[in-house]
């Protein structure tokens, strides 16, 4: 009880970028996304997100409850299908088959069955029941490595593929919420929408960690580059090159960015997704260390310069966030030249102007 979060937080944090691209965006052909009216840098909320996922789930080894629900490769379905096992829920339905007549000797010659699928007799009929519980993708496997006749095998994918399954109710859905939330650090922070077609519907989760767009300080210059690999990929282009085997690229960077992005906590959301005090350190770290475990050359130097953070002294606030962000801002030292490294800015923090009941805190 003692691990809940009491109170709301507003937090500032600056990171820069030298010789690289921060935020390719994949639909201009990956050059840094950029406002186009006003020339500034940008670096999505979802981009930011990704790199705090990458680190908790580095450090926690993708262990519960510190396991991460959108990483790498995953299937968000196999994660609700565990939910509802591991609560022990089943959401099939039992059906009944009757086996022809030419088959019923057949399936009682079977050395075994797979899971979910058994033999009854009944008013001198045989039935193939499939229990609710059944996987029927696994089940599919298996009939192909029992020794079954193809006339068993069209009858048992006819039944599987008349298997229903039924929508949890809403005690069953609310149950699922949590046990996600509980697992997964990445869905008790930034929230998730659960509700799949192909898997239990685990709902929708509003996260109490908010994270806005970063915007550049100052307009950003993108410069491209042509690269050569001294290598191709197919024996058709070494052979169109004569063995030169060359291949050009581009690659775009931005030469220097200092980039500002803003973040808010809730506690009554935290409260309702079992977000606590653990979770928000662990926040606090990963925003600090982020990019220390994400280096690439096209990423080029990145690293967190600063983080501002404002603790009110109650759970829904002590002021407007615009009037604690109004207290900061960034001041380039010398405006005759062109920013191309930290120690060219100055980050003021207007401090008589926090309003009382909340504590500033800087990392």
């Amino acid at each position: 009880m003692g691990n809940e979060i009491k109170n709301r937080y507003d937090f500032v944090f600056f990171f820069d970028v030298k010789d690289g691209n921060p935020n390719g965006d994949p639909d201009a052909g990956n050059l840094p996304r950029i406002d186009a009216e006003t020339g500034h840098g940008l670096v999505t909320d979802v981009c930011i997100k990704r790199k705090i996922r990458n680190y908790v789930g580095l450090i926690k080894e993708f262990k519960e409850p510190y396991d991460i629900y959108i990483k790498e490769k995953a299937v968000l379905g196999r994660a609700h299908v565990k939910a509802f096992t591991e609560l022990g829920i089943t959401l099939g339905e039992e059906t009944r088959n009757e086996i022809p007549k030419e088959l019923v000797d057949d399936f009682y010659s079977l050395d075994y069955l797979p899971d979910g699928l058994t033999l009854d007799e009944y008013d001198e009929k045989t039935f193939l029941i499939v229990s609710p519980d059944a996987d029927v993708k696994l089940i599919k496997a298996e009939i192909k490595e029992i020794q079954t006749t193809k006339a068993m095998q069209k009858f048992i994918n006819q039944v599987l593929s008349n298997v229903k399954a039924r929508k949890p109710t809403s005690e069953e859905m609310d149950d699922g919420r949590q046990w996600m939330c509980s697992q997964y650090y990445d869905i008790r922070t930034f929230g998730a929408v659960m509700a799949l077609k192909s898997a239990p519907n685990c709902g929708q989760v509003r996260g109490p960690v908010q994270l806005t767009f970063a915007r550049s300080v100052d307009p950003i210059v993108t410069l491209e580059y042509s690269i050569t690999r001294m290598a191709v990929a197919t024996e058709a282009e070494a052979e169109k090159q004569g063995g030169d085997n060359r291949t050009m690229g581009r690659k775009f960077t931005v030469p220097y960015g200092l980039y500002r992005a803003h973040g808010f906590v809730s506690a009554p959301l935290a409260e309702q997704t079992g977000f606590s005090k653990d979770d928000l350190n662990l926040l606090w770290e990963a925003l600090d260390n982020m990019f220390e475990h994400d280096r690439s050359a096209a990423r080029g130097l990145m690293g967190t310069r600063k983080v501002i953070v404002f603790e009110h002294s109650s759970k829904m606030g002590n002021a407007p966030v615009q009037k604690l962000f109004d207290t900061i801002s960034v001041k380039r030292i010398d405006e005759k030249k062109p920013a191309r490294d930290f120690s060219d800015y100055e980050i003021i923090i207007a401090k008589d102007k926090i309003p009382e009941g909340v504590k500033l805190i800087e990392r």
